[in-house]
């Protein structure tokens, strides 16, 4: 949800500073980029060089950056615009009461009141600061202007008081602002179950049936789910892929027979599954218990069916709005209708491998979404994660219809 952000990070002069450490780490493992405005008394509480470090940004603190000899102007309006979201923590009751009554006398102010962006504070100060009637009035002066408070915490305060006051901790103020970026996601409150990659089928102790697949059509499309506010749960097969955010339930299996109980065991609080997995079809009916030895005859191995999962989705589907795949070589959209209907299906996602730059193992794919009614759309060779993003598009312009 945060990959790709830009957050504005402004850090008073509170003994809670030193937790911004944390956050910044936080917010670069979940994909944001962060740039950092420090008021003058916060660098006695925090380093400059550390959050520049784990930032890789320069961190801002003067309207004019004078220790490169050349008098750099930072450009506070430039970096009011540049982000995405700010977010002052800690904010002090100093800082409050100038975010409330616009009093510009440094560049962290300059900065925000130079916000186009949603703004977030969180909060920390001792108790008798924060039940003071004028930082209340900070409070409700600043959510009426649209800004965003993230509550403090009661908890041991650095006077040694007990009570409300201390700095929501790093984890929580993350988990503040994912949970507040969701609401309104067409997805939010929605379950998203999603198969990936292939499926081994034992041949014996070393060697297996499987297919190329590396399972990053349905990695993406977890994410893409994810993004658009849904709880995920993502059944994938072998894959040196890792999901993005931990928010994602990643299931792991390794033969069709797994990925059966697995998707089944989720499936029937669904609202959408999707099956991108490339699963076997057929398995050695007794896998042989030591490794087979070569011979100069030759070998046969007896193989059978595979359960058909999608089938099997298709037989048992309720309210959930089912999508399956299909990968074909010849007869391409005659084959994948006829799936469409025999699976009980609300939409096929076909990709063919005549098509340059389709199928397995490619970064890119380039599919035709055919739903219940045979309406058809063709896209053209995109990015698999543009792919998902417009497969995704196409699921919720007909459940929201």
């Amino acid at each position: 949800m945060l990959g790709g952000k830009k957050i504005l990070l402004g850090i008073t002069g509170g003994i809670a500073a030193y937790k911004m450490t944390f956050l910044v780490r936080l917010l670069i493992k979940a994909g944001a980029e962060v740039k950092i405005v420090l008021t003058e008394s916060a660098s006695s509480f925090v380093s400059p060089l550390t959050l520049a470090t784990l930032s890789k940004n320069p961190v801002h603190s003067a309207f004019v950056n004078e220790e490169s000899g050349t008098l750099e102007w930072n450009n506070h309006v430039e970096l009011g615009l540049w982000a995405d979201l700010m977010l002052i923590a800690p904010a002090t009751a100093n800082t409050l009461s100038k975010m409330a009554n616009g009093i510009c006398d440094n560049l962290l102010m300059a900065t925000y009141l130079s916000a186009k962006c949603p703004v977030f504070f969180a909060p920390a100060m001792d108790l008798d600061m924060y039940k003071h009637p004028t930082t209340k009035a900070s409070f409700d002066k600043l959510q009426s202007f649209g800004t965003i408070m993230i509550p403090a915490a009661s908890g041991e305060l650095a006077s040694g008081l007990h009570g409300e006051g201390r700095m929501a901790e790093p984890e929580d103020i993350l988990d503040f602002i994912k949970e507040h970026l969701s609401e309104g996601l067409p997805l939010k409150g929605k379950k998203v179950l999603i198969t990936a990659g292939p499926t081994f089928e034992s041949i014996d102790p070393v060697r297996f049936i499987g297919n190329h697949s590396t399972g990053l059509m349905g990695y993406e499309l977890a994410n893409e789910a994810f993004c658009l506010g849904a709880t995920v749960v993502l059944v994938s097969g072998p894959s040196h892929l890792s999901v993005s955010n931990d928010l994602i339930t990643l299931v792991k299996v390794v033969s069709a027979d797994e990925m059966y109980h697995a998707v089944h065991s989720h499936y029937k609080d669904a609202d959408i599954a999707i099956c991108a997995a490339a699963v076997a079809d057929y398995r050695p009916v007794e896998p042989a218990g030591q490794k087979i030895k070569k011979s100069s005859g030759e070998l046969s191995i007896e193989l059978m069916k595979t359960k058909d999962i999608l089938f099997s989705l298709g037989e048992n589907k309720k309210n959930q709005y089912l999508v399956g795949f299909a990968l074909e070589t010849e007869n391409e959209l005659e084959n994948a209708k006829g799936k469409l209907k025999k699976k009980n299906l609300d939409a096929i996602v076909l990709n063919s491998l005549n098509d340059k730059g389709a199928g397995f193992g490619e970064p890119t794919n380039k599919i035709t979404f055919i739903d219940k009614n045979l309406h058809i759309k063709t896209f053209a060779l995109k990015s698999k994660a543009a792919v998902a993003v417009d497969i995704f598009s196409e699921i919720l312009s007909r459940i929201h219809a």
